[in-house]
């Protein structure tokens, strides 16, 4: 992972011990870190709505935005895509760590922290 620190520093700074974050950083590591907990700890057994919630916002938010290039955002797509075929977890850390390095770059491109309205759907 290139951004450890810098991710860790978004874990401790904007992710509750429970519940969503306030900002969409805090939100988007959250995400990344429960489908891989998801994945490694439970091989998705546990896998619902609540997991592809995480996942499309995840791709909503970083695929197709301006602060990647088309073949950045291409590769989300495929990552995130990826962990969408949840009757085959995704046990290696390299994808998760690649997004959360997305999200770091995303995170330093819009000079974060940015707010964010919590959704009401989202229960995990």
């Amino acid at each position: 992972m290139k951004y450890f620190k810098e991710a860790k520093n978004i874990w401790k700074s904007y992710v509750p011990s429970s519940g969503q974050s306030d900002t969409v950083e805090g939100e988007l590591l959250r995400a990344v870190e429960k489908l891989r907990y998801e994945a490694h700890n439970n091989g998705n057994g546990n896998w619902d709505e609540g997991f592809e919630m995480f996942c499309d916002y995840l791709l909503e938010t970083l695929a197709s935005d301006k602060a990647f290039s088309v073949e950045v955002q291409g590769e989300l797509v495929d990552n995130i895509n990826r962990l969408l075929n949840y009757d085959h977890p995704y046990l290696e850390d390299d994808l998760y760590d690649r997004i959360a390095d997305r999200i770091v770059e995303w995170s330093i491109y819009y000079k974060g922290p940015v707010k964010r309205v919590k959704n009401p759907n989202q229960y995990r």
